[in-house]
């Protein structure tokens, strides 16, 4: 028997787990998300979906997300570029620091934006002097979401840089090619997948993130709230299917980014095979 081949009842129970796990955790979730989200029929779901607080949520959602997103990208390349391609002082503690906010709970990281910047905080008396606000305003909604997001871009192209080498960056600055040349005409195309990948995953977290959010939102309604504390507000009212409407937004997103995580995950992997 070949050592990689499992026994055939071996083999059926390991995907019968895989399945039962699968259904209940995935599709089972999924399914009653929908299902309340219409139980009362279209009209209800559109009625929800066009409420004023749940518009302002889905305004401020995509506002966070798209000033988070590109932040991060740009992070996510220069950290990943210095760390794959370059040996320095501090390498290994700027790759933690990249790690940090996945070992730290997303309410702690709110926390802290509330004693650095809150009324009481170390910023606070001079913020309020100058009248600048940041906590409980979407400045400080955004820069929560940035820092709970920040090492997804940075974590996914690592490897892949890492994994290339340099060869074809020494060959062209070699030939004559400027830095910037070469990281734009070489080094781009090479982690374009990995790119696009950690994109995807960044708006989704963007988009879903609830713990650190909430705790700098103040949730004010109209205002503050991003489309998971609207969510939330409306379930602690007995709102239900209005909730559900909401969430369906959430779990389209969640379907939408394991359709594209797959499709780029197949091209990176015929990518490496070619």
């Amino acid at each position: 028997m070949n050592s990689r081949t499992e026994p055939q009842l071996v083999r059926y129970l390991l995907i019968g787990i895989a399945l039962v796990f699968f259904g209940l955790f995935i599709v089972l979730p999924l399914s009653c998300v929908f299902f309340h989200a219409f139980s009362k029929g279209w009209l209800v779901y559109i009625k929800a979906l066009q409420n004023p607080d749940a518009v302002s949520a889905m305004r401020l959602t995509i506002i966070t997300a798209l000033v988070a997103v590109p932040l991060n990208l740009v992070f996510g390349v220069a950290a990943s570029w210095a760390i794959a391609k370059f040996d320095f002082k501090g390498r290994d503690l700027l790759l933690s620091l990249i790690d940090l906010p996945l070992s730290v709970s997303p309410v702690i990281a709110g926390l802290i934006f509330i004693l650095i910047f809150g009324a009481q905080g170390f910023l606070g008396p001079w913020l309020i002097a100058h009248n600048v606000r940041i906590v409980f305003a979407l400045p400080g909604i955004i820069l929560a979401t940035i820092f709970v997001t920040f090492p997804m871009v940075a974590r996914e192209l690592i490897p892949i840089m890492k994994s290339q080498g340099n060869e074809e960056e020494e060959a062209a600055l070699t030939l004559g090619a400027s830095g910037w040349k070469t990281f734009w005409m070489i080094s781009v195309p090479n982690i374009r997948w990995g790119i696009l990948y950690g994109i995807i995953l960044c708006n989704a977290r963007a988009m879903g993130e609830f713990g650190a959010v909430s705790v700098v939102s103040g949730h004010i309604r109209g205002l503050t709230n991003t489309l998971p504390l609207h969510i939330e507000i409306l379930y602690n009212e007995y709102q239900s299917t209005a909730a559900f409407a909401a969430a369906s937004i959430l779990a389209l997103l969640a379907i939408v980014t394991l359709i594209a995580k797959t499709v780029i995950e197949a091209l990176i992997r015929r990518g490496r095979a070619s």
